[in-house]
C-alpha cells in the first residue's frame, strides 16, 4: 500500500512530533500536469473519484498492476500538457492514514505540512493544488507555506474557519446537527449525510424508478461500511482543525502575490459552509480570484460534476497559457478607497475599533450582542437596520467578528 512517512519527509524543527504519522494515497492518471486533491472533513480520498475521474479518464489507482486506464475518454484540454496526474489522500484521522489522539496534533497548518511532505514524497516540485471544505482551508495554508509550490489554486465549499463553519441557524440545520452526532452506525451515518451533501432538490430527483436518494443512500452505506466509522479522536481533532483555522492578512497577502489563478467553487444551497463566506474570501483574493457559483449543495462536486470539472479544467488551462488576472477574475476592478478601509476590519478591542473609527471612517459599527449572530446588527448614524438583508443588498465589506463579545470589527457601506 502507498504510504507517506511524513516524519521522514520533514528537514523542519518538529519533524520529530510527526515520526509515526503516516499518510495515505493513491496516484492516479499519467502526464506532466501534476494535481494534489485535499479532501475534507470524515472524507476519504476516494471522495474525488468524479474529479478524478474526469481529470484522467480512470478510477483505477496506478498502483494496482492489473488496472488499466482509458485516456481516449480524458479531456482534450490535456493535449497541450500531455496528460494529468493527480494525487488523492486520506488526511490524517480518517481512512487508512494515522490518527492521532491528541486535538493538538490537528490544525490546517499541520495538515498542510502532511500534504507539503507527501509532494516531497511523489516528487513534484510544483501542482495545482485542489480542496474541498476543510481539504481548501488545508490547501489555503498551503498555498500560504510554499506558493512556489503552486501551480494553481482551487477551493471548493471552503469558509474561513472559526464560526464561519456554523450552519445556517434554522429547524433543518439543527436537526442534521443532532443526528450527525448521534449517528454511530453506517446507515444512520449514511442519512445524515446525504441531507449534508446534497440539496434536496437533487435528492428527490428520479433516476428511473427509484429517488436519487435511495440510490445514493445504498451507496454510501457500502462506502463508509467499507472504510469504518471515522474514529472520535479523528473527527474531534478534524473539527479542531476547523474550528482554529484562520487566514491573516499576512497569508492572504502571500498568496495574492504568489502569481498562480484561484477558483473559488460553491453550491449556493450549501448548508454546512455558506457562500457568503466563500464569497467574502474571493474578494479578499482580488484580482487573481474568480467566483464560480453553481447550483447544487456542499458536495456540489459530486451534485454537478460536469459544471466542477469543467471549471477545474478552465483553471489548468489559463494556468497553463499564464493569463493574466484581470482577465481571470469575474470580479469588478478593485477601488483604492475600498481596499484601504476593508483593511481596518477584524478589530480585537472596543477600544481599538472606536479610534479607528474617530481616525479613519464615519460612524458606522458592527454590534455583535450575540456570539452566535441571532441579534447581529448593524447600527448606522443610530438607525438599526436588518443585518441579514442590508448585508446582502449593500454591504460587501463587512469582515469576520470575533466570538468575544465586543465591538471588534467596523465597516462601511
Amino acid at each position: 500500500m502507498p504510504y507517506c512517512d511524513v516524519g521522514t519527509q520533514q528537514a523542519t524543527a518538529d519533524a520529530h512530533l510527526n515520526n509515526g504519522i503516516k499518510i495515505f494515497y493513491r496516484t492516479y492518471g499519467q502526464g506532466p500536469t501534476k494535481v494534489l486533491l485535499i479532501i475534507g472533513l470524515a472524507g476519504t480520498h476516494d471522495s474525488w473519484g468524479p474529479q478524478i475521474k474526469g481529470m484522467t479518464g480512470t478510477t483505477m489507482p496506478n498502483e494496482d498492476e492489473t488496472g488499466t486506464s482509458d485516456w481516449s475518454s480524458c479531456r482534450d484540454d490535456n493535449e497541450s500538457g500531455g496528460g494529468i496526474e493527480v494525487c488523492a489522500f486520506d488526511n490524517r484521522g480518517m481512512g487508512r492514514s494515522s490518527v492521532p489522539t491528541r486535538k493538538s496534533d490537528y490544525t490546517t497548518k499541520i495538515m498542510a505540512k502532511d500534504a507539503i511532505a507527501l509532494l516531497d514524497h511523489l516528487g513534484w516540485k510544483k501542482a495545482h493544488v485542489f480542496g474541498h471544505s476543510m481539504g481548501a482551508m488545508i490547501a489555503c495554508k498551503l498555498a500560504a507555506m510554499v506558493p512556489d509550490r503552486v501551480l494553481s489554486l482551487a477551493l471548493l465549499n471552503v469558509t474561513g474557519g472559526g464560526f464561519q463553519c456554523f450552519p445556517k441557524f434554522d429547524r433543518q440545520t439543527f436537526s442534521i446537527a443532532y443526528r450527525f452526532l448521534k449517528a454511530k452506525t453506517p446507515e444512520q451515518r449514511a442519512a445524515v449525510d446525504l441531507d449534508t451533501h446534497y440539496s434536496k432538490e437533487y435528492l428527490e430527483e428520479y433516476v428511473g424508478t427509484d429517488k436519487r436518494r435511495t440510490i445514493l443512500y445504498q451507496q454510501y452505506v457500502k462506502g463508509i461500511s467499507a472504510t469504518g466509522m471515522q474514529s472520535s479522536y479523528g473527527f474531534e481533532g478534524q473539527v479542531n482543525a476547523c474550528w482554529t483555522h484562520k487566514m491573516t492578512r499576512t497569508e492572504i497577502d502571500l498568496i495574492r502575490s504568489a502569481g498562480f489563478l484561484i477558483s473559488v467553487i460553491h453550491g449556493r444551497y450549501d448548508i454546512i459552509a455558506q457562500i457568503y463566506y466563500a464569497r467574502r474570501l474571493a474578494e479578499r483574493l482580488h484580482p487573481v480570484a474568480r467566483m464560480v457559483d453553481l447550483h447544487g449543495g456542499h458536495l456540489v462536486s459530486h451534485e454537478r460534476t460536469e459544471e466542477v470539472n469543467q471549471a477545474l479544467f478552465d483553471l489548468i488551462k489559463a494556468s497553463e497559457v499564464k493569463m493574466s488576472p484581470h482577465d481571470w477574475t469575474n470580479f469588478p476592478k478593485s477601488n483604492p478607497l475600498w481596499t484601504e478601509k476593508r483593511e481596518l476590519y477584524f478589530r480585537s478591542t472596543r477600544e481599538e475599533a472606536q479610534n479607528q473609527l474617530e481616525l479613519k471612517l464615519p460612524p458606522y459599527i458592527l454590534m455583535l450582542n450575540n456570539p452566535f449572530f441571532f441579534n447581529l446588527q448593524v447600527v448606522i448614524d443610530n438607525k438599526i437596520l436588518d443585518e441579514r438583508s442590508q448585508r446582502k443588498s449593500e454591504c460587501g465589506l463587512l469582515d469576520e467578528a470575533c466570538l468575544c463579545g465586543h465591538v471588534c470589527s467596523v465597516g462601511v457601506l
